[in-house]
């Protein structure tokens, strides 16, 4: 996915180069024939503003905040930004989800993003803009950000200063709670931050109780049918971990436990026949996104069929697209449809 990312972040940085050398063409031809204009606009500009009523002091001090920079320590290094963004681009699609809960305002954001069902709402009500999975330099010129989101890495990372700040996030290094709040001091709503994390821990606080005791010493899966073979996914990749396994405290399977979780990777990759080794007592599944593949090769094969949690009805399907996500409007969508799914099991 990364890889992907990156060589459209390149295409990306292409265009806004062959963009810019075409103003700056533009603006050289055109500079001899607008000069008298200009002046005589200017004129006309200041005559005007000396008979306007002074604007008001509320009006001038958030015009100044809007103006003024702070230092962010991003996970590339210290950045200048905005102290109060207001059009923010986001290139991520994973982080978007943080500025819709904290009420920032994103002015343009990849098809990813957009298209997750749990802030799909929140963005069309903003009027954020679909920028694709590529996106290009012209539309993202044309919404005039103040400060642009992107993965740490990034190819172009100068040409995007061009346009407007870059914080770089490296995804998975900060959990959710850690994050939303480094988003909140980045967009200035660290309250807005620091009350989500309170109103989540309480919703953990009630529910976990109610699922141990549910759930005693089964184990649970997170398994997506991929072209290859399936995944294994452990706490840090949405699809629910981050609840399961995190919030909730819950156990895998012990090889998933070990390969998926405890090393670190987050996932494994494992063949058809070694699926009851990695098969929980209860399973969140889902196929994978955008593969061509026919997930029937996994759910219609006896193997799955013979599970023991495919027999007892404890199997429940993800979005493939919307849960892959993790943000905190995405997990407060999850919270619910997990915790329902297994206290039904009980």
């Amino acid at each position: 996915m990364l890889k992907r990312y990156n060589a459209a972040l390149l295409m990306l940085v292409m265009a806004l180069m062959l963009v810019m050398s075409a103003c700056g063409q533009s603006t050289t031809s055109s500079a001899a024939d607008t000069k008298s204009t200009a002046v005589t606009e200017e004129q006309a500009a200041v005559e005007t503003t000396t008979e306007e009523t002074a604007p008001e002091p509320a009006a001038e001090e958030a015009a100044a905040t809007e103006g003024e920079t702070v230092t962010f320590a991003s996970d590339a290094g210290d950045v200048q930004v905005p102290q109060n963004p207001q059009r923010i681009v986001d290139l991520t699609a994973f982080t978007t989800g943080y500025f819709v809960a904290l009420d920032a305002p994103v002015v343009g954001a990849t098809s990813g993003a957009i298209n997750n069902k749990y802030i799909k709402q929140q963005l069309a009500d903003q009027g954020t803009v679909d920028l694709g999975e590529t996106p290009t330099a012209e539309p993202i010129l044309a919404l005039k950000p103040d400060l642009i989101i992107v993965y740490q890495g990034t190819e172009g990372i100068d040409q995007l200063e061009a346009i407007a700040p870059v914080v770089q996030i490296a995804y998975g290094k900060d959990n959710f709670k850690d994050l939303i709040v480094k988003l909140g001091k980045l967009t200035n709503r660290e309250d807005a931050a620091t009350a989500w994390v309170e109103k989540w821990n309480a919703q953990i606080a009630e529910l976990k109780p109610q699922i141990e005791a549910a759930m005693g010493d089964r184990t649970v899966s997170l398994l997506n049918p991929y072209e290859k073979g399936i995944y294994v996914f452990g706490h840090n990749y949405g699809r629910g971990g981050e609840i399961i396994y995190g919030e909730f405290g819950l156990k895998a399977p012990a090889k998933a436990q070990a390969e998926a979780i405890d090393s670190g990777t987050g996932f494994a990759s494992i063949s058809l026949e070694v699926l009851p080794e990695y098969a929980g007592d209860v399973i969140f599944t889902s196929p994978w996104s955008g593969d061509t593949s026919d997930p029937e090769v996994v759910y219609g094969n006896n193997i799955w069929k013979n599970l023991p949690a495919v027999k007892a009805g404890h199997v429940f399907q993800l979005d493939a697209t919307s849960d892959t996500y993790n943000d905190p409007i995405t997990l407060e969508g999850q919270l619910k449809f997990i915790a329902d799914s297994l206290l039904s099991t009980k």
